[in-house]
C-alpha cells in the first residue's frame, strides 16, 4: 500500500478533506471515515469528499465524519470545485458534478483575496413535503421533543433533508438543547440536518446549524439553502437574492421561480498532504 495523497480546504469555516478516488488502493470504509476526519488522531475535518476527477461528468461522494455518507452538501461540491480549479482540471466554464441521487452543476466566478474562489452551485429544486424528508409528521405544525419541549419545524429537501425552525431570537442554550433532539428524532426516519433561522430582514436571515452526522457547524451550503427556501415559502423574505449569514461567513442563496435555488459563496483549498501507508494499514 502506498501512501495517500490528500487535500484540505473549507467553505465559510465548514472544512472537509478530499480525496481522488484514483489513489485510494482500498475501498472506503466508516471506519476509515472516522479515522482520518478525527481532529486528534487524524487529519481533521468536518468531513471526507471523495471525487473523481478523470471523466466528465465529474463524481462525488459526501462522508460525515461518524462515517456515514451524505447525500449532498454545498459547501462539500464548493471545496471539490476547488480543488478541481486549483489542478487546473477546471477554469470559469460551468461543470457538472454527480452525486448519489443527483446532478450539480457548478462554476467558478472569481478568484478573491488570499486565494479563495467565489463559486456558483445550481442546487436544484427545494421540496417542502414531508415524504422528501422520510417525516411522519406534519411540517408547520408542533413537534414533541423527547425530553420535553417542542418545535414548530418546516422540512425542505435539496435532495438531502431538512428542518428549518424559525424563531424571535437566536439563543444557544435553547439551540443546544432542541437541535439534537430534532436531528436524531424518531419522527425523522433517515434522521435530519437542522437550522435555527432568524429573519432580519425581507433579504436577509442569520441561521445556526446543526448537521446530521456531523453536529454543529460554522456553516452549510446546503442548510443555508434549506433556510432562505423555506423563508421564501412561509412568505418571511422576498424571492431573489437572500443573505444567510452564519457563524462562519454569509452564504449568497437566490431563490427563483418554482423554488429552484442557486447558492453562491467562497470555498479555498488551504493544504495538501499525505498519510503514511503504515498509518492507512492501521485505520482500515
Amino acid at each position: 500500500m502506498n501512501d495517500l495523497s490528500f487535500s484540505k480546504g473549507h467553505g465559510l469555516g465548514n472544512d472537509y478533506l478530499v480525496v481522488d478516488a484514483a489513489d485510494l488502493e482500498f475501498d472506503v470504509t466508516p471506519s476509515f471515515v472516522r479515522a482520518i476526519c478525527d481532529r486528534h488522531r487524524g487529519a481533521g475535518s468536518d468531513g471526507l469528499l471523495v471525487g473523481r476527477s478523470d471523466h466528465a461528468p465529474f463524481e462525488l461522494h459526501i462522508y460525515n465524519p461518524d462515517g456515514t455518507e451524505a447525500e449532498k452538501s454545498g459547501n462539500g461540491l464548493r471545496i471539490f470545485g476547488a480543488y478541481l480549479h486549483g489542478r487546473g482540471v477546471v477554469q470559469n466554464e460551468w461543470f457538472d458534478v454527480k452525486l448519489i441521487k443527483d446532478t450539480v452543476s457548478m462554476r467558478v466566478e472569481q478568484q478573491l483575496e488570499g486565494g479563495a474562489l467565489m463559486i456558483r452551485a445550481a442546487m436544484g429544486r427545494a421540496d417542502f413535503s414531508e415524504a422528501a424528508v422520510a417525516f411522519n409528521g406534519r411540517s408547520h405544525e408542533e413537534l414533541e421533543l423527547p425530553e420535553g419541549g417542542t418545535a414548530v419545524i418546516n422540512t425542505v429537501s435539496l435532495s438531502n433533508p431538512h428542518c428549518v425552525v424559525f424563531v424571535d431570537q437566536l439563543e444557544r442554550t435553547d439551540f443546544l438543547r432542541r437541535a439534537p433532539q430534532l436531528c436524531n428524532h424518531a419522527a425523522f426516519r433517515f434522521g435530519t440536518n437542522v437550522q435555527f433561522a432568524r429573519v432580519l430582514d425581507r433579504t436577509h436571515v442569520q441561521a445556526w446549524i446543526w448537521e446530521r452526522g456531523v453536529g454543529e457547524t460554522l456553516a452549510s451550503g446546503s442548510s443555508s439553502c434549506a433556510v432562505a427556501a423555506a423563508a421564501t415559502e412561509r412568505g418571511l423574505v422576498d424571492p431573489g437574492i437572500i443573505t444567510v449569514e452564519m457563524l462562519g461567513g454569509d452564504a449568497e442563496v437566490e431563490v427563483r421561480s418554482g423554488f429552484e435555488v442557486l447558492l453562491r459563496a467562497p470555498a479555498q483549498n488551504i493544504l495538501h498532504g499525505h498519510i503514511p501507508a503504515d498509518v492507512l494499514a492501521n485505520w482500515d
